[in-house]
């Protein structure tokens, strides 16, 4: 008899591994996503980029508001799933991921058992690493800390954004869920515990205020966290004058070290805008302020003057 999965997750990132696994063969039994919601200004029903993709490809979809409720659970055993696959979902209760005879399996955009949490592309690029990857484990009762079955490792360019990551590690990510099933099913998989560590880097959710420049900070460090948060959520500054205060978004940059502290200062040198670290000039390519729409570093100029301002 054919195994079956069901397939659990919400973003963009989760529709690669989902596409994948049915180009592989793996049969889904139905797929289980976030409910829908109304968003923006008409407050339009918005569907999960998962729900688009399953929908289309005459799947079943359940959208449970409650992943306890009993409707729920019974509907799931009734699909007699081998094997549960999560890919940036919400927390499962134990209820849940204990159903399955295979157990269920996640997805992490990281190489753990370093950065465990939401947004583990994110703050590998803030940190600098130069490699991130992505890892399948067994879930457990804590999160991302169950037994490791398979991972793969990517490079981070110097340079690179956490939106650019993302794109590369939902395609290699996809892949390996891939292997991981297929072994599972298999009987070739094996598994092995997290090791402990009082070291391990973490990757919170990303708030309004980890995303604020300090302008004390060095020019590396800077740069990192603006391509750390590149596309979205974008890190930002407060431009100030003695008129007003306005919220500045810069999506890119790079910078020049002097060792000379220029902190929170605006400058214009060879018609580049440059904004001070503690040790040199970060130079921004691509910026939006408040109110305005994203636009080059060279267009902002065209209109705007660096006198008597600063940034706090």
């Amino acid at each position: 008899m054919k195994q079956r999965i069901v397939f659990m997750g919400t973003p963009e990132f989760a529709v690669e591994s989902l596409h994948q696994l049915l180009d592989a063969g793996i049969e889904v039994a139905a797929v289980v996503t976030v409910p829908d919601k109304k968003a923006g200004r008409g407050q339009h029903i918005s569907e999960s980029a998962v729900k688009k993709f399953a929908t289309s490809k005459g799947l079943t979809v359940l959208q449970p508001e409650d992943l306890k409720s009993a409707d729920f659970v019974e509907t799931l055993k009734k699909f007699s799933a081998d094997l549960f696959v999560v890919v940036a979902f919400r927390k499962l209760p134990h209820v849940v991921f204990s159903m399955p005879e295979r157990g269920t399996i996640n997805l992490h955009g990281s190489l753990l058992p370093d950065y465990r949490g939401a947004a583990p592309i994110n703050w590998a690029v803030i940190n600098g690493e130069t490699k991130t990857g992505a890892t399948t484990f067994f879930i457990e009762e804590v999160i991302d800390a169950g037994k490791i079955i398979d991972k793969v490792e990517i490079e981070i360019g110097p340079d690179e954004n956490a939106g650019s990551v993302h794109d590369r590690l939902m395609v290699a990510g996809a892949k390996l869920l891939v292997t991981t099933v297929k072994s599972i099913f298999d009987g070739t998989a094996t598994a092995q515990a997290q090791a402990p560590s009082a070291t391990l880097k973490s990757a919170p959710k990303i708030f309004r205020d980890d995303c604020r420049i300090d302008w004390t900070k060095s020019c590396h460090e800077i740069h990192n966290l603006i391509r750390g948060l590149s596309p979205y959520p974008a890190a930002w500054t407060v431009l100030k004058s003695d008129e007003a205060e306005r919220s500045l978004k810069i999506y890119s940059s790079s910078f020049t070290e002097d060792k000379t502290d220029h902190s929170g200062q605006i400058n214009l040198e060879c018609s580049k805008l440059k904004m001070g670290c503690s040790d040199g000039w970060i130079i921004p390519s691509e910026i939006q302020l408040e109110g305005k729409r994203r636009m080059s570093a060279d267009e902002f100029l065209l209109g705007f003057d660096v006198n008597q301002k600063k940034l706090v």
